[in-house]
């Protein structure tokens, strides 16, 4: 399991980046700036508050004149390797949103915004000023988005994101994400995968409060360029999950009841948390279609209530009379993200949104 990115702000790496500073500033008192960080309270923090920490004392350590400050920060950064990249780096646009956000230093701020995202991104620190200046912002997002730098393209779509992850609510845009969509039209043919991936959450963002406006966008996207098609079908992928027949008609997923399915079954009638649950079931086609796979499994949460999450199995071609054999196996270990209870599950297919049957397992406790 990858390394929490919290967990990779410690003493060595904050010490670190004193000692950078230090390189440029002499001044910069760096066991008082490493100390007031990781003090009694430390431990206790997780990402954002981490960033949040280190950004404020970041602005006790440096000049208090903010265009000085920003001037260290520079200086730092230009110490990294060209092209170095790296989110815990973060904090220093985190800086920009906690010292920058006076009118006066508007400016200042914007520039730095856009000097400090190819080093690690700021697509947090740049939500409050969308917020406080929606219309202003907005113009220099339409800018960032004709930006050489695929790092800046990238923050003109993720940092406008309605429901970026661990980032400030945007409930303007969850409410009218026409501004939004201007974006996004300018980056839909981006040449970056790292652009294209943050356009296509974008759209999966916006699918989530206004899903006919991405089927709309979808259908008039879809089949004109490799790039945005990709895009496309990535920024659909919950429509897809939730079976809306409409997304699935555009990627050619029609016809469920062409599909015939066969010996569906599980291989124990119970599973221990812990252990894995196999499945198995066939397939043929009455007609060459388009089959995409799917299976649901409805986990019974802590509440004793039932709640499904959908994992897809494949999307295939099927010819008329092909029969496929699937045999698939699905783990129940705890995992950060999911933690697991006793109790009555079931497994449901679903073939082009349409679910073809469901089997009920228990999930039994270790002693």
């Amino acid at each position: 399991m990858p390394e929490l990115l919290k967990n990779r702000y410690h003493y060595k790496s904050l010490h670190e980046l004193a000692l950078r500073i230090k390189a440029v500033y002499p001044s910069f008192q760096v066991d008082n700036f490493v100390g007031s960080i990781m003090d009694e309270t430390w431990d206790g923090l997780e990402l954002k508050a981490r960033m949040r920490k280190i950004a404020i004392n970041l602005g006790r350590y440096l000049p208090t004149d903010y265009e000085q400050a920003l001037g260290v920060i520079d200086k730092v950064i230009a110490g990294y390797p060209a092209g170095f990249n790296d989110f815990t780096l973060m904090y220093f646009p985190d800086f920009v949103e906690v010292f920058g956000q006076d009118e006066h230093h508007w400016d200042l701020s914007v520039a730095a915004l856009e000097r400090y995202t190819p080093s690690s991104s700021s697509e947090f620190a740049v939500r409050p000023f969308i917020i406080n200046h929606e219309k202003r912002m907005m113009q220099q997002m339409a800018a960032w988005a004709r930006h050489d730098n695929e790092h800046v393209r990238r923050l003109a779509s993720e940092g406008c994101r309605p429901m970026l992850p661990w980032g400030q609510a945007l409930p303007s845009f969850k409410k009218d994400p026409s501004p939004v969509l201007s974006i996004l039209e300018q980056l839909k043919a981006d040449p970056s995968l790292y652009v294209r991936k943050s356009v296509a959450n974008n759209l999966n963002d916006i699918s989530k409060t206004h899903p006919d406006l991405v089927v709309k966008i979808a259908k008039d996207w879809y089949g004109k360029n490799n790039h945005t098609d990709w895009i496309v079908k990535h920024g659909c992928r919950t429509l897809l999950k939730k079976g809306n027949q409409n997304v699935l008609s555009i990627f050619g997923f029609v016809d469920a009841d062409c599909v015939n399915v066969n010996g569906f079954g599980l291989s124990a009638a119970s599973v221990l948390i812990g252990e894995d649950m196999t499945f198995s079931f066939a397939i043929s086609a009455k007609e060459t279609t388009k089959v995409r796979l799917e299976y649901g499994i409805d986990y019974v949460k802590a509440t004793g209530k039932c709640s499904r999450k959908i994992f897809q199995i494949s999307e295939i071609s099927l010819k008329e009379n092909q029969e496929k054999v699937y045999t698939k196996t699905h783990s129940f270990a705890d995992l950060s993200s999911r933690k697991h209870y006793p109790g009555i599950h079931s497994v449901t297919l679903i073939i082009n949104g349409v679910e073809r049957g469901t089997l009920d397992f228990e999930v039994l406790a270790v002693k």
